[in-house]
């Protein structure tokens, strides 16, 4: 499948690396390949469609301005210790929302190819701006007015 606008199918593979952190080893799952879906899927990969979003554009600029953008690959887990690729997205916010629940997610590089799809994008959608949401103080039990009109 060729990627669209918004979508793009791609195959991911990982890879276990036994690691020794303090007396104990434990496997910690990297991306090995990240590829643009074509035919077959290859042995052992992962067919993930990575999807674009019109309100996501903030996000996907500030990564993309970082000096080491990344993508996030969102894993399932089915208590095997073994991640399956679910999600691939370019938003941190989407990521950190993951790991909150517990979710395995992995991260690489950002490919060339998908740099300058995402950078046309927003070309063609315009930036969004980046903006705080901040919480107005509401005072319920009216303390803050001054009382009689007087300040």
């Amino acid at each position: 499948m060729q990627h669209s606008e918004s979508l793009w199918q791609l195959d991911v593979t990982l890879k276990s690396q036994h690691v020794q952190v303090g007396r104990w080893s434990q496997v910690r799952w990297e991306v090995d390949q990240l590829l643009p879906a074509r035919g077959e899927k290859p042995e052992g990969a992962y067919r993930v469609m990575m999807e674009l979003f019109l309100d996501e554009r903030a996000n996907y600029r500030l990564n993309l301005d970082l000096p080491n953008p990344k993508l996030f690959i969102i894993c399932d887990d089915k208590g095997d210790g073994v991640p399956i690729p679910m999600q691939i997205t370019a938003n941190q916010n989407v990521a950190a929302g993951a790991l909150e629940g517990d979710t395995p997610v992995l991260t690489c590089p950002i490919p060339d190819a998908i740099g300058c799809w995402l950078e046309s994008f927003l070309t063609r959608h315009g930036e969004q701006p980046i903006t705080a949401h901040r919480r107005r103080h509401i005072d319920v039990r009216d303390e803050m007015k001054p009382k009689g009109g007087k300040a």
